[in-house]
């Protein structure tokens, strides 16, 4: 116990270091996707000048294995908190397409009064394939809208860089 107590504060340190670093990856990478290139550039930045402090402090310390252990929980909990953040933070555009069964006015009704305007194109055996463009925070809102017309309703999702025209509320 007396061995490991000096170590507690430093691999607290690296913990929070990777944790916030890892979770600035997450972030530079969304805006790299969406084109934000000056954003994720200073993201970029700010997150390697945390990461080479969390390396330093690991690397020069005397050698534990704990050390190794909180840099890899750090790492590991950053992954989860990017991914929190960024489907909490989730904006955009993205494209909806679902292949319903047995589609018809009254459901289109239910959508478009939901402020949902899928382009409707008919498929074989009474099939219809839906596309609609929607902002990503109403995701859940319209997946849930359709598996309420079909509980087997098949959905993909695209998130979008560029939309030109059209209806999106």
């Amino acid at each position: 116990m007396v061995i490991i107590m000096p170590f507690i504060p430093l691999c607290i340190k690296i913990f929070f270091a990777r944790i916030i670093d890892v979770t600035m990856g997450t972030f530079r990478m969304i805006f790299i996707v969406r084109n934000k290139i000056i954003l994720a550039t200073i993201i970029a930045f700010i997150e390697v000048l945390i990461w080479f402090a969390a390396a330093k402090l690991s690397l020069t310390a005397n050698s534990s294995i704990l050390i190794a252990i909180f840099y890899a929980l750090g790492y590991a909990f950053g992954t989860l908190l990017g991914t929190y953040f960024s489907n909490k933070f989730h904006y955009g555009t993205c494209s909806i397409w679902a292949v319903i069964n047995k589609f018809n006015k009254s459901h289109l009704d239910k959508l478009k009064k939901n402020n949902f305007a899928p382009s409707v194109i008919n498929l074989d055996n009474n099939k219809k394939l839906l596309y609609i463009e929607i902002n990503c925070k109403r995701q859940k809102e319209l997946i849930a809208l359709l598996k309420s017309i079909d509980t087997k309703v098949f959905i993909t999702q695209n998130e979008n860089k560029v939309i030109q025209n059209g209806f999106i509320k």
